[in-house]
């Protein structure tokens, strides 16, 4: 009989610190532009763990929709939360938190096309394997007006792409890369083109 009272008293507090600890997380809501799939998804979260003591993360591709909870002590702010998103390689376009004590905090409602002026930096799924792929890849991106930087990783075969939406659009980009013999994910290099590319380079064609 002791020992049952002893556990209940146990499982009793284990709940209650639990409890405290949710209540003592303030929740983050954020709508981000250019999710494509699930490595942006795993790019995205994988920056924001640098926010030590992040929990519950979920993150919907088709929607946009990011939410996580934060230890409520720390005070994350709708400024650090959208920079965080900006640094991933996104675009935040609105963001609400709902502060433990009870306070919500919506940054202002501001449209794609104010949020997109300027320098915008995105990530795309690019095929290829090797050093000549990236090479190949990071030339003709850059042959596009507007881009200013490149990256390719052959790993994870995701290209992050910087670049003036004012002087061209991310379509424009991944067709200039098709048109040099690599699948992106919203464009597929021709047939002819492709087989001209040397042996090491042939890598497994994208499903359209």
């Amino acid at each position: 009989m002791k020992h049952t009272i002893i556990v209940t008293l146990i499982i009793g507090m284990m709940t209650m610190f639990s409890a405290n600890a949710q209540q003592n997380m303030d929740k983050f809501m954020v709508q981000v532009d250019g999710l494509g799939c699930p490595f942006c998804a795993f790019g995205l979260e994988k920056k924001f763990k640098e926010f030590k003591g992040i929990k519950t993360v979920k993150i919907d591709i088709e929607t946009g929709d990011f939410s996580f909870s934060y230890p409520a002590e720390k005070a994350l702010s709708l400024a650090d939360v959208e920079k965080q998103v900006e640094n991933a390689g996104y675009t935040p376009i609105t963001t609400k938190i709902e502060r433990a004590n009870g306070k919500v905090e919506v940054s202002k409602a501001t449209s794609l096309s104010e949020k997109t002026k300027g320098t915008v930096t995105k990530n795309v799924m690019v095929a290829g394997n090797c050093g000549m792929c990236e090479a190949r890849i990071s030339k003709a991106a850059k042959s596009v007006a507007g881009v200013s930087e490149i990256s390719w990783n052959k790993d994870t075969k995701m290209m992050k792409v910087s670049f003036d939406v004012e002087i061209t659009t991310l379509s424009e980009i991944e067709m200039a890369i098709a048109k040099s013999g690599h699948d992106t994910k919203n464009q597929k290099a021709q047939t002819a083109t492709y087989n001209d590319l040397p042996p090491c380079c042939l890598y497994e064609r994208m499903a359209k």
